[in-house]
């Protein structure tokens, strides 16, 4: 099966998960805003977003080098990510839109992953919460990887798992490595302007559509 989105044909559906399907990037900024003060940086939620993005121990091994031995910065990122999961769980709701979408691509048999850079218990808590796994026939997250992104290991293991050339996937995606990530792995992409603007992906030619949500996709 295929679908036409956007003026091309794709025969499977990836999507990331932080600001794509939830729209819960604010929660994480301001739960390494705290975390990273806590160990001494202080940064504004500015520096926040420009800074950080990727794999939780990646994004410690570059700011910290090796003050933090390995099992340090798994207990750092899983003592962020349980702050955030507190923080965000009395308003998670799937982004405007989504839960219509994701039902249509089900009923037209079209193959859909998520494909995150998110670690795996976020995963669950998003997934099980909103009772989203009927509709995913592969889920790969941070626990997945070597690499995160920018690289597009994560959407290779995802088309992988659903038996789809990867470059037949659509990615949707929500920020500017995502974005990289996906042009990299040869990918069409649809940015979600959740945190951030259209000006931030540097006129990337695989984006095919910015949007705030997903409340008008049905009509495409």
């Amino acid at each position: 099966m295929a679908i036409t989105l956007f003026g091309k044909q794709f025969q499977g559906i990836i999507f990331d998960m932080d600001g794509t399907m939830v729209n819960n990037m604010m929660a994480h900024h301001r739960a390494w805003q705290r975390k990273l003060a806590a160990l001494g940086m202080e940064l504004s939620i500015e520096e926040v977003l420009e800074r950080i993005h990727g794999v939780n121990e990646e994004i410690l091994k570059r700011l910290f080098g090796d003050r933090f031995t390995a099992e340090e910065r798994k207990q750092i990122s899983w003592e962020k990510e349980a702050e955030y999961r507190a923080v965000f769980k009395e308003g998670l709701a799937l982004l405007p839109g989504l839960e219509d979408f994701l039902e249509e691509l089900h009923q037209s048999e079209i193959p859909m992953a998520v494909g995150t850079a998110a670690p795996v218990e976020n995963v669950d808590f998003v997934l099980d919460e909103l009772d989203l796994r009927r509709y995913f026939g592969a889920i790969r997250h941070a626990g997945d990887v070597s690499r995160g992104k920018p690289d597009p290991q994560v959407f290779e293991l995802a088309a992988e798992a659903l038996s789809v050339p990867l470059q037949e996937c659509l990615i949707f995606e929500d920020s500017p490595t995502g974005a990289e990530a996906a042009e990299r792995a040869g990918c069409s992409a649809v940015i979600l302007t959740t945190t951030h603007q259209a000006a931030e992906f540097s006129n990337r030619n695989n984006i095919l559509h910015f949007m705030e949500d997903f409340s008008s996709i049905a009509a495409l």
